[in-house]
């Protein structure tokens, strides 16, 4: 994927002004270079990173050079919501770097006990850190639960499918579960107590009473 840059000298607060016509300030940066300032389409950019994540290369490219980089950070405004800022981060294509690489589940639709009601697939890991070269990075892990048939039952990190030759995942216990299928339980509500207006009342007068009955005892004490 590839996404049209231009140089900015634009830099701090006078960003609003690239932000109202439309565009990003971005930064491209990396071990053994300057930073480079640059601005982007907000649409194009917003639809590439949907496309993209963080785990895929794309080639930024500006009028003299050409980038390839990953999306390291974006910012958000926090009224609107929309893109701010974002940091592409120019790694080195022969060294191997760590990524979060999100997982999805499908088949939940055609899984038997989700769809009779009983169950619901629980993601417990929504992210797993690997370790690759840049381009043997995975775009995402794909959960397939529709065969699960067993509450409790799920699929742990020893057994996704990835190239293991090109990617590790490490400081993670292989046995750790990344889905699991969970009984879903519900909670019974309990019963409304209805108070009648005698047992209101009774109960006042017994809560007016309680401070003469403690003085009482409190003058039986010293006598």
């Amino acid at each position: 994927m590839q996404i049209q840059a231009k140089k900015r000298e634009i830099l701090g607060k006078k960003n609003k002004y690239i932000r109202r016509d439309g565009e990003i300030p971005a930064v491209v940066f990396g071990k053994g270079m300057e930073s480079v300032n640059i601005t982007v389409d907000y649409n194009t950019f917003e639809k590439t990173f949907k496309q993209a994540g963080e785990t895929d290369l794309l080639d930024v490219v500006t009028e003299k050079e050409k980038y390839k980089v990953l999306v390291k950070d974006v910012q958000y405004d926090p009224v609107s919501t929309r893109i701010s800022h974002a940091s592409l981060y120019k790694p080195d294509l022969t060294v191997k770097t760590e990524a979060q690489v999100p997982v999805e589940i499908v088949g939940e639709d055609t899984n038997e006990l989700i769809k009779s009601g009983v169950a619901l697939a629980l993601l417990l890991l929504q992210e797993i850190t690997v370790e690759a070269l840049p381009e043997d990075i995975p775009h995402h892990f794909v959960i397939d639960v529709s065969a699960i048939n067993e509450i409790g039952q799920g699929v742990t990190v020893s057994q996704l499918e990835y190239d293991k030759d090109k990617v590790s995942i490490p400081n993670i216990d292989p046995e750790e579960m990344i889905v699991r299928i969970d009984e879903i339980v519900v909670q019974e509500e309990e019963p409304e107590v209805t108070v009648t207006e005698e047992e209101a009342i009774a109960g006042l007068e017994a809560t007016a009473e309680k401070p003469a009955d403690e003085e009482e005892e409190k003058a039986e004490e010293k006598e």
